[in-house]
């Protein structure tokens, strides 16, 4: 599919989503990082941060920058928003990502991670492959030529990570080979059809996110980035026993016709 028109709101041309659970020490760089970044840019811009139930104080961090941001009419950042669930309940990341991603209302969508291990300004190099090559998803890849792993994960991960791809891509999503990366960037057509139909709420959810786009005739491009591991990660080794269970159900629901007609 290409880029056509979309649900966006006009003016909007970047939305930059970020789900937060527990990351009062790591997200507020980050703020200040993609806020810097998106106000120097001759686009329009809005950032939504997704609390995913934290016990912490961040959303006491997001609040405190969201107060030092005053958006100037006609440039840069225009929209700081916190999202919070009504019940306070920790959901996963995926379902954080998907409130975020139907809330924003830019043309392009993009979400990262908290801890910032890819920077928000890969996203120029992003654009290229909507504008031009009229891809509808661009995620960002460490597996892919160009990549540039400054800080490596420990081995045992890698190595699950590594396992792990070989039955992602024999699955549900052959040709892809890193999934997982927390950057990735989307048409607001795209968003509108594919996360509707996502059931996935925590790790597995980037999975269930591109065999849906795929499923549904969008065109996907692995970019290479530069990725930082951070030690903090909160990521386990159980999450990735629970990332194969979830690319099972998403297997599953493909054979069960759930995500809606091929295109």
């Amino acid at each position: 599919m290409s880029d056509a028109p979309s649900p966006s709101v006009p003016g909007i041309h970047l939305s930059v989503v970020i789900p937060a659970y527990n990351e009062e020490k790591r997200i507020p760089a980050t703020l200040i990082d993609v806020m810097r970044y998106v106000s120097r840019q001759g686009y329009l811009s809005e950032l939504l941060i997704v609390n995913d139930g934290a016990n912490d104080r961040t959303s006491d961090v997001v609040r405190a920058a969201k107060q030092r941001f005053h958006p100037v009419p006609g440039t840069g950042l225009q929209r700081f928003e916190l999202l919070e669930y009504p019940d306070k309940k920790n959901r996963g990341k995926g379902y954080a990502v998907r409130t975020g991603m139907l809330a924003a209302k830019g043309r392009y969508r993009l979400f990262m991670d908290a801890d910032n291990s890819t920077t928000v300004d890969h996203a120029e190099q992003f654009f290229p492959y909507f504008k031009e090559e009229r891809y509808d998803v661009v995620i960002g890849s460490r597996d892919v030529e160009g990549a540039n792993i400054a800080v490596h994960q420990s081995w045992y991960k890698e190595l699950a990570g590594n396992l792990g791809n070989v039955v992602i891509r024999a699955l549900v999503v052959p040709g892809i080979y890193d999934t997982q990366a927390g950057f990735k960037m989307f048409t607001a057509t795209c968003v509108e059809d594919v996360f509707p139909r996502l059931t996935v709420d925590r790790w597995g959810f980037d999975i269930e996110i591109l065999a849906v786009a795929k499923h549904r005739g969008y065109r996907i491009k692995e970019a290479p980035i530069m990725w930082v591991n951070d030690a903090q990660s909160l990521v386990t080794g159980r999450a990735y026993l629970e990332v194969l269970g979830e690319v099972l159900k998403v297997r599953q629901n493909l054979w069960r016709g759930l995500y809606g007609p091929a295109a």
